[in-house]
């Protein structure tokens, strides 16, 4: 008489693969895989797993939230996040389209200018930054002291009035990243066809003619992934406004990201710091589902 063992689909399911995932780590193999991963995990719980569990704990006070809100100065920071997104971003963006075209041509010299071109990028931001700062000095900085030696007059109060020093700031910004972007373009005209070109010229198609309806469309859904990748980033920027303008002046020009690190630190309130920071997330969630829904369509066509 013999004796059937039966086993149901959802244990053994459970068991073949685990199976199969042990048979080919045995013995010396096992522990040498297990040795290291050991130092990634490690890292990845000590520097992301828990900073943001530390951080969101932080920013869950309510109490935190009313203080915030009551702040003079967040609503300004929100509106200047605002600004500061719209302008720099996408006047970065549309410059850096523009310039790839420009670059686009032959010739050795064109290959020497573009290698003087990202400096700006390939230079470390936070010296950078600070040197525009005192550049922009309205007593002994480089450019009203050249406003003065060539005309006789003072110049503007570049980081003494809000608004000029909320513009020096996109400027340094735009100045800072164009060359990255620019590269990024380039890099996506390079990849279309020169049949398609060659067509359009085929067909009288102009220099406008054969960016509107040859470049563009090609390059729109790489130009659009470019746009929510940058204001995801430039959302979290801290260098450009902080080495710049410094939230001045009488913190007009901060932004959430520069307003979190000063009620953080400079009044020595992390959950409130904390709090500022997440107040973000409203604009930051969307920006990220609409990207990685645009990167899984993978249409990105070049």
């Amino acid at each position: 008489m013999g004796i059937t063992t039966t086993l149901d689909a959802p244990a053994l399911a459970r068991r073949v693969p685990r199976r199969a995932w042990r048979s080919g780590l045995l013995g010396s193999d096992y522990l040498w895989a297990l040795a290291f991963v050991t130092p990634y995990i490690t890292v990845f719980l000590a520097f992301v797993i828990y900073p943001v569990t530390y951080g969101l704990w932080l920013g869950s006070d309510p109490a935190s939230y009313r203080a915030l809100f009551a702040d003079p100065v967040y609503p300004e920071a929100v509106v200047n996040t605002l600004i500061y997104l719209a302008i720099g971003v996408n006047l970065k963006l549309f410059l850096a389209l523009l310039l790839s075209g420009f670059f686009m041509r032959k010739g050795w010299w064109m290959k020497a200018l573009l290698l003087v071109f990202i400096l700006p990028w390939a230079v470390p931001g936070i010296p950078s930054f600070i040197s525009i700062h005192w550049m922009l000095n309205g007593q002994w900085g480089l450019i009203n002291n050249a406003i003065w030696d060539l005309f006789q007059t003072d110049g503007p109060p570049w980081l003494d009035q809000s608004t000029l020093a909320l513009g020096s700031v996109i400027y340094a910004y735009i100045w800072k990243w164009l060359p990255f972007w620019t590269m990024i373009f380039l890099a996506g005209r390079m990849a279309i066809p020169r049949e398609l070109y060659e067509a359009a010229d085929v067909d009288g198609a102009t220099g406008i003619g054969r960016f509107l309806h040859v470049t563009f469309p090609l390059m729109a859904n790489l130009y659009t992934v470019c746009t929510l990748l940058s204001t995801i980033w430039s959302l979290g920027d801290f260098n450009a406004v902080h080495f710049i303008s410094g939230g001045g002046p009488a913190l007009s020009t901060h932004v959430l990201a520069t307003l979190g690190i000063r009620d953080a630190f400079e009044l020595g309130d992390p959950r409130m710091g904390m709090a500022c920071v997440i107040s973000a997330l409203p604009l930051l969630i969307p920006l990220v589902i609409l990207l990685m829904r645009r990167l899984s369509r993978g249409e990105v066509q070049l």
